[in-house]
């Protein structure tokens, strides 16, 4: 959640300059706001790595999946 947040804020200053009729940032600026799609990356891997572990806990236990059929 934090990269995702500093990319969304790194996106937002970004695009002040648009509206306020100023230089654009450096390209710095512009690599940090990658930051959001790195987050948002890492959080579906997270999610992804979650339901895995369900998954493996409730074949570990005998239960069925969420599917109905066991493993």
């Amino acid at each position: 959640m934090v990269v995702f947040t500093l990319g969304a804020l790194a996106t937002v200053i970004t695009f002040l300059p648009l509206f306020l009729g100023t230089e654009p940032f450096p390209t710095a600026a512009y690599v940090l706001s990658m930051l959001m799609g790195v987050g948002f990356a890492l959080a579906g891997a997270g999610f992804l790595r979650g339901v895995a572990a369900q998954r493996r806990a409730a074949r570990r236990h005998g239960q069925a999946t969420p599917e109905g059929s066991p493993g």
